[in-house]
């Protein structure tokens, strides 16, 4: 048994570095034990638990032990839920840091609650229910420090022991055991009071109703309880109430009550705060002070700390620093809600937090609604929405006892009775969207459209600012300014937020007759900042700030024809900008909503159907484009004739489709027709010609006709950067068509070398996250591989496949191409089991979407029998390798270069499973078939003429097989460079293969 430390035996410890890791729960805990190791000599350095800021719990560790200093964690429930991570994920990252940092770590505890089972490792002591001798000793015991000098005092004075509560605790709200996060408004508000001069310690705490500004001030107060020797709780909701008890703090303080009134009592009360006698270390809350004329004269000066809470701005103008107290961050959302809903998922609590704007006081009654009950989230705020006034549907507590849709009725209501001006400016907020409203809207409010109850207050700048203060200082909304530049709709751009349940409240108390004039008048206004041109990029911002108000405008279901041209031209915008579901959603909403009020053959319906299939084509919904834009293009048709430019536009929509299902013949015709008489009409550089010239090239281009497209791609390029300028969009996805264009010919530097400088533009013109941007990157992707750059091709396509997956979704068209190209990449140079769950992926995908008999089906299904043959499983590979060759001979026929290179991987897949002959056979057709269609200088061709090599050498016809791989080799180093990775296999007699590449 030991009798004793190291330290102990040997004499005084050397001074020690340490850090001190604890939640912010636990913080009085945390100050005094670096307190008492600071007194023994040592250094020591506190560390505010929070993983949710690191990768994970593993790395935050992995932190803590880099500084060089031993390192103690000061354990309790809240120290493992700081970031809600499983029990198994604790022990596996206390186990791995332990390991790699043995004696690094220890620990104390500070609860009697079970933890995960490798804290054993930490060989923690524990410290609950000790006085402040033993659990010094079992500190220093456990660091190992010596123990002779506990309770030794160098003279400077330190916190309280924490299990030692002030000397005056006066009526604190009980401590919240599931408060969560609020980690840097606690920070800001200790460096506010910490940092204020002398006899200033005055912070205010500043939110909406039920944002936690008590709960915050509460924490605080149990959080720093040691450093403080009076603590005093006052409710200053009213005067009577805040001066009583304060009063109440006399005698508490030992001053004599007697007979004298309240002020003599108060005037006591303040001299002694203010001179510290008989206590210097001081804390007053004052909760719910929303007029500062009730305190202003009560409030305390000395040595000691005040904090007020309040929903009213104007305490800035008192003499006191202001705390924003802000809603939830949506981590500490989800943390919360799970706390007080254990049954709920992250992405229940996810689903929750988003429904309620991570409004606080609203997630803490609907999660202790749900933590009782079985019901989904889902269903529960279907029923919430229907019931929002009722206490049968949320969960309330004694800390507050009013449902959360009453305690914002109440701050309204004096919003109603007091302030008239304020109340119509907020009425005029709800018919825009919850969210952020730029106010230049409503100042540049169109004189003939103001309603009469809000002219005045419109039409007069002074009472305008006074009624937004009002609403700004009560926190029923709050300002914010923008960081943008001036170009992209920023330059200092200031929007009113307003809250979803404020909004909510406000607008269910409207009548009709109330909202119809200022839903109109919102109407006027979005439709007065139109830009009119959705097709200039530069313009996409104001288009963005437009969007999130037309449902809630009435926008949608509006008969005015100057509102449905702005309709129309933001579902434009919607397609351009690449935001698809969107789109699609209002399209869905306005098609029925215009059917009935304007009729199915009305211009405006047939002008939506456009968009509407533009949406559906681009989210991959095929047969719903297809069935819209036939229908439209039948009946235009029939109605006009096919050279009327009404009839040409929806011929070319249903077009597009047709590629889309692999029609391309069809499409070919339909394009063809619709060139050859835009000429005619319209002229050569007509933009509505440019694009008919780019659908058809992009229709030679699925057909093979790689030649024919990029002549066509090329000629529209330059027209368009003369006729469109060359920072517009249409011109930027011609540069792409080109770079495109080259690599499908073989001409692989030329395609890179335009390609790089095609991503630099579109990023800088349309943004990281566009649709074109994505696609220019992965043509650049595909380019860097062709031309032999493999690392850089990898990291490329890696990321577009990454970004795509998060911007659009697994299933989108678009992430499925780009899929398909990385999955082939890792099967040559990275991971084959990716690879191969990549490509079964994309194969379920296109067959759901397109199904079986599409040429992208088909094609992936041989991509796959790649992956399988590289894994050896050669029968399995054999039988979708033909498979593939059989489905494209049916889909496009024997010519087409898709076609051609499923025969070239079928033979490579017949030689290797001794079908010698008749991949001999099929090698000669194919190389025959190539040089027709390609050329002789096409790289699938020279592929070919090695291919056919390998096969004539495994039937030992060695000199007709050196003919072909010379000739293929020296093609290879004329055509793409000796150092080529395509040349170098060549050489070393590696078969070639050939991936297929969905096009966009």
């Amino acid at each position: 048994m030991t009798t004793g430390s190291r330290q102990d035996r040997d004499g005084a410890a050397h001074p020690q570095r340490f850090v001190i890791s604890f939640a912010g729960f636990n913080r009085p805990w945390a100050v005094w034990i670096a307190h008492r190791l600071e007194e023994h000599g040592h250094r020591v350095t506190l560390q505010r638990w929070d993983p949710q800021s690191s990768p994970g719990i593993g790395q935050a560790l992995d932190d803590l032990a880099r500084s060089g200093s031993r390192v103690l964690l000061v354990l309790s429930e809240r120290y493992f839920s700081a970031g809600t991570h499983t029990e198994e994920e604790w022990n596996t990252a206390l186990r791995a840091v332990t390991d790699r940092h043995p004696d690094r770590f220890a620990a104390v505890c500070l609860t009697d609650a079970p933890l995960p089972s490798a804290v054993a490792v930490l060989e923690k002591t524990d410290l609950w229910g000790l006085d402040a001798y033993e659990a010094e000793y079992r500190v220093l015991r456990r660091l190992e420090l010596p123990t002779d000098r506990i309770g030794t005092e160098t003279g400077r004075r330190g916190p309280r022991f924490p299990n030692d509560p002030p000397e005056i605790w006066g009526r604190v709200p009980r401590r919240n055991p599931r408060f969560t996060g609020r980690n840097d408004v606690i920070g800001t508000l200790r460096e506010a009071l910490t940092g204020a001069p002398p006899g200033a310690s005055t912070v205010t705490l500043l939110g909406l109703s039920g944002v936690g500004k008590t709960q915050v001030a509460t924490e605080y107060a149990y959080r720093f309880a040691s450093e403080y020797d009076v603590v005093w709780w006052v409710p200053a909701e009213d005067r009577p109430t805040l001066r009583e008890r304060l009063a109440d703090l006399a005698p508490a303080l030992g001053l004599p009550r007697g007979a004298g009134s309240y002020g003599e009592q108060i005037r006591a009360v303040l001299e002694a705060l203010r001179r510290g006698n008989p206590y210097g270390r001081w804390l007053l809350v004052f909760d719910g002070c929303d007029n500062p004329d009730d305190l202003i004269d009560l409030l305390p000066s000395g040595a000691g700390d005040v904090i007020i809470t309040s929903r009213n701005r104007e305490w800035a103008a008192r003499h006191t620093s202001l705390v924003e107290v802000p809603l939830y961050a949506r981590p500490e959302s989800i943390t919360f809600i799970r706390r007080r809903a254990l049954r709920l998922t992250a992405a229940e609590a996810d689903q929750l937090a988003e429904a309620l704007e991570d409004y606080p006081l609203a997630l803490d009654q609907t999660a202790g609604w749900l933590a009782d009950s079985p019901l989904p989230v889902g269903d529960y705020l279907v029923l919430l929405q229907h019931r929002m006034d009722s206490r049968e549907a949320v969960a309330v507590s004694e800390d507050y006892p009013l449902p959360f849709p009453t305690a914002l009725a109440i701050l309204l209501n004096n919003v109603r009775e007091n302030f008239p001006d304020a109340l119509a400016l907020l009425r005029l907020f709800v018919f825009f969207a919850p969210g952020p409203v730029p106010l230049r809207l409503l100042r540049e409010f169109p004189a003939d459209d103001v309603p009469e109850q809000l002219a005045g207050l419109i039409n007069d700048q002074i009472r305008w600012n006074a009624a937004l203060n009002k609403l700004v200082q009560f926190s029923v909304v709050r300002l914010e300014y923008s960081d943008l530049a001036v170009e992209e709709g920023g330059g200092g751009l200031e929007t009113v937020q307003l809250h979803r349940m404020v909004h909510g409240i406000v607008r269910e108390n409207l009548s009709q007759e109330e909202a119809e004039p200022l839903a109109r008048a919102v109407r006027q206004v979005l439709a007065a900042a139109d830009p009119g041109r959705p097709s200039d990029s530069r313009l996409w911002p104001r288009y963005a700030e437009l969007i999130p108000h037309l449902a809630t405008s009435g926008v949608l279901t509006s008969s005015n024809p100057r509102i449905q041209n702005f309709l129309l031209h933001c579902l434009r915008y919607l397609i351009l900008a690449g935001e698809y579901r969107t789109c699609l959603r209002l399209s869905e909403e306005t098609d029925l909503i215009w059917r009935a009020l304007l009729g199915e053959d009305h211009p405006k319906v047939r002008e939506l159907s456009y968009q509407y299939g533009g949406a559906l084509r681009n989210l991959g919904l095929f047969r719903r484009a297809e069935t819209l834009t036939r229908a439209r293009a039948a009946q235009l048709t029939e109605e006009r004739g096919d050279r009327d430019l009404e009839t040409l536009r929806a011929t070319s929509s249903y077009g597009g489709v047709l590629l889309c299902i692999a029609r391309f013949e069809p499409a070919r015709e339909i394009f063809e027709h619709c060139l050859a008489t835009y000429r005619e009409l319209l002229g050569e550089d007509g933009s509505t010609t440019l694009a008919a010239q780019n659908n058809l090239a992009a229709t030679y281009r699925l057909l093979g006709r790689y030649q024919d497209a990029y002549d066509l791609d090329l000629d529209t390029l330059r027209r368009r950067e003369r006729v469109l300028r060359t920072h517009h969009i249409s011109t930027l996805s011609s540069g792409i068509a080109c770079a495109m264009g080259l690599r499908l010919m073989g001409r692989y530097h030329e395609a890179q070398t335009r390609q790089e400088q095609g991503v630099k533009i579109n990023t800088q013109v349309l943004g990281l996250e566009h649709p074109q941007t994505l696609r220019a990157e992965h043509n650049l992707g595909m380019c860097l591989r062709r031309s032999g750059d493999i690392p850089g091709a990898g990291l490329r396509l890696r990321t577009v496949w990454e970004r795509a997956t998060r911007v659009f979704g697994v299933d989108y068209p678009w992430t499925l191409m780009v899929a398909s190209d990385y999955a082939t990449y890792l099967r040559e140079y990275g991971d084959i089991g990716e690879a191969r769950r990549i490509s079964e992926d994309v194969v379920r995908g296109y067959q759901s979407q397109l199904g079986l008999a599409h040429p992208y089906s088909i094609g992936t299904v041989g991509n796959l029998g790649l992956v399988l043959r590289a894994q050896g499983e050669r029968a399995e590979a054999l039988s979708l390798a033909e498979q593939a060759l059989v489905g494209m001979r049916g889909a496009l026929g024997d010519r087409h270069p898709w076609t051609l290179g499923c025969a070239l991987n079928a033979t490579g897949h017949r030689n290797i499973t001794g079908r010698l002959e008749d991949a001999l056979d099929l090698s000669r057709d194919t190389l025959r078939t190539a040089e027709q269609v390609l050329g002789p200088d096409h790289p699938m061709v020279l592929s070919a003429q090695i291919a056919l090599a390998a096969d004539l050498r495994s039937v030992r016809e060695h000199e007709e097989a050196a003919k072909h791989e010379d000739a293929g080799i020296k093609g290879l180093t004329r055509t793409l460079g000796a150092q080529h990775v395509h040349t170098i296999s060549a050489k070393q007699q590696t078969r070639p293969y050939w991936d297929f590449e969905p096009q966009p």
